[in-house]
């Protein structure tokens, strides 16, 4: 999140009130499990720095994420039918649905694209663990 908040302000983005694309929240790719996934605290750790974040995960449960995070999850069909634009993009977990889609379509023009898997192209990329 530091390394996120470091290129938007680096791009003069504004954080405070940015709203945020955090893509995948399960444990791992192509899987429903949300145990043990380090996700949800990305997720807090943004809304510490008084950003509006919008979570898409075509394999979680939404009842699962409402029970055990308290967390409204955003419809993978509803974003890509009408695609809200995001200061920032986090690609968080590479579920297949991510990887066959142009995320960058979700994006501002000065938009940060964060990949953690780093499995986007690189050119497209601001920042990678």
């Amino acid at each position: 999140v530091t390394q996120l908040v470091k290129a938007m302000t680096k791009r003069l983005v504004p954080v405070q009130g940015a709203r945020i694309l955090v893509m995948g929240l399960t444990f791992k790719e192509n899987c429903p499990d949300l145990r043990n996934s380090k996700v949800i605290d990305v997720v807090h750790e943004l809304q510490s720095y008084g950003v509006d974040v919008d979570v898409v995960d075509p394999h979680a449960q939404p009842e699962e994420v409402e029970h055990e995070y308290q967390l409204a999850m955003s419809s993978w069909a509803d974003l890509n039918a009408a695609p809200t634009q995001y200061a920032a993009v986090i690609l968080a977990v590479s579920h297949k649905e991510f990887l066959e889609t142009d995320v960058r379509q979700f994006m501002l023009s000065e938009a940060v694209l964060y990949d953690v898997k780093a499995v986007l192209p690189h050119t497209w990329v601001d920042g990678r663990l």
